[in-house]
């Protein structure tokens, strides 16, 4: 007798709770969305149109238009890659040194049993600063002359904005400090959802504190470690105000967002520095849709649909 196969189960159809949901989302979110088209559709639209020019705000007269040569100039540019291996690596190590730190941090705010709100405005408190600041004081901390980490660590006349490894290694230590507390913020709502049963449920049956962890914790709250990679790592990637204050670039720590700034405001270089601006913008979104795809959720996990 040939075995019946069993025919695959049908999909779920589209609950009208999901779509009142959904129409919603669109209501609300839609003036945010025509606000930001209209405040920054101009700005980008104008630096493709400026990126297509060989233009110099020194010789106003001497507009070129060159297609794409401003690309073909930055793109073939070892400065460039230079640039974008800068960025990588201090992105990479900032967003995967914040989601351990900042998961740690989520984990003792939504534990904390006593003092909750004084515990969660103190680890709060350095995304507060303003970056310029934070970064200034870092800088200082680090500076040979003003600093107080050599002395503490005994490390007597050691330069860390001598070389680009220590000058990059501050700036990222800088980085950490400011927006872990951010990750820490996303990381807590997530832990939030983990429905509480599921915990006990675990505990009955012999799980130990690290196979809840990574069993029942971490695989329940998938979106809000999504959310928060995705939105650390676009950040990380445009990081600017930490490289102007610490290093103004030398010591190869120059990055994109910083490349963009010297080509239009420092050389007048407006055609180049946009074709840098429009790359660093479409990286961005290159990034935005490989995490988007790649960390697929099904939101109907967070939303309950029953």
């Amino acid at each position: 007798m040939t075995a019946v196969q069993a025919a695959p189960p049908a999909p779920a159809a589209t609950t009208d709770r999901s779509r009142a949901e959904r129409r919603l989302g669109l209501l609300l979110s839609a003036p945010a969305v025509l606000v930001m088209l209209l405040v920054t559709a101009y700005p980008l639209c104008n630096a493709l149109y400026l990126s297509l020019f060989s233009y110099r705000l020194t010789a106003p007269d001497d507009k070129r238009f060159v297609w794409f040569g401003n690309y073909v100039t930055a793109l073939t540019d070892g400065l460039f890659w230079q640039d974008v291996f800068t960025t990588f690596i201090i992105t990479f190590c900032t967003v995967a040194v914040e989601i351990v730190i900042g998961f740690g941090l989520a984990l003792v705010m939504h534990k904390a049993i006593f003092g909750r709100r004084t515990v969660r405005t103190a680890i709060l408190l350095p995304y507060g600063i303003v970056t310029v600041i934070s970064a200034f004081a870092w800088k200082y901390a680090f500076d040979l002359q003003s600093g107080f980490v050599n002395s503490w660590f005994g490390l007597g006349d050691y330069a860390w904005f001598s070389g680009r490894w220590s000058s990059l290694f501050v700036i990222i230590v800088s980085e950490i400090w400011k927006t872990t507390p951010f990750v820490s913020l996303l990381l807590l709502a997530g832990l939030a959802q983990v429905p509480g049963d599921l915990g006990e449920a675990a505990t009955v049956d012999g799980a130990t504190a690290w196979q809840r962890l990574w069993k029942v914790t971490i695989p329940n709250m998938r979106a809000a470690i999504m959310v928060a990679v995705l939105f650390r790592t676009l950040d990380a990637w445009r990081i600017f105000d930490n490289v102007f204050v610490m290093t103004a670039g030398q010591q190869k720590t120059e990055t994109l967002s910083f490349l963009t700034y010297r080509q239009t405001i420092s050389r007048t270089a407006i055609g180049l520095g946009d074709a840098v601006g429009v790359l660093l913008f479409l990286s961005v979104v290159l990034i935005a849709a490989v995490f988007i795809k790649g960390f697929r959720v099904d939101l109907s996990q967070v939303r309950s649909d029953r």
